[in-house]
């Protein structure tokens, strides 16, 4: 198993994951290579919490241009958990 530290990248704070919050559901940018065992122990780790489903989604990284260079943003892996008991502290009070 790897350190939670390394699975969890950051908590996703927007407009729409503070919705989803009230049904129970919490979004994280994960690690690409995390799969989804490993995002729901290290979840469980490190806020203790009851995870009952990970759902995961790969987000293609965005065109930027500055002038006349242009490149892409990194691809990103983000995990919406729904959780049976508990909360998240995190997310409390946004």
């Amino acid at each position: 198993m790897r350190n939670p530290a390394d699975v969890i990248v950051k908590p996703v704070i927007s407009e729409k994951s503070m919705d989803l919050s009230a049904q129970n559901k919490y979004v994280f940018f994960v690690n690409k290579d995390a799969n989804k065992i490993e995002i729901r122990h290290a979840i469980e780790k490190q806020f203790n919490v009851k995870v009952g489903k990970v759902n995961t989604m790969t987000v293609k990284g965005k065109l930027k241009r500055q002038g006349k260079t242009q490149g892409y943003r990194p691809d990103r892996k983000k995990a919406i958990v729904t959780l049976i008991e508990g909360t998240i502290e995190l997310f409390e009070g946004m």
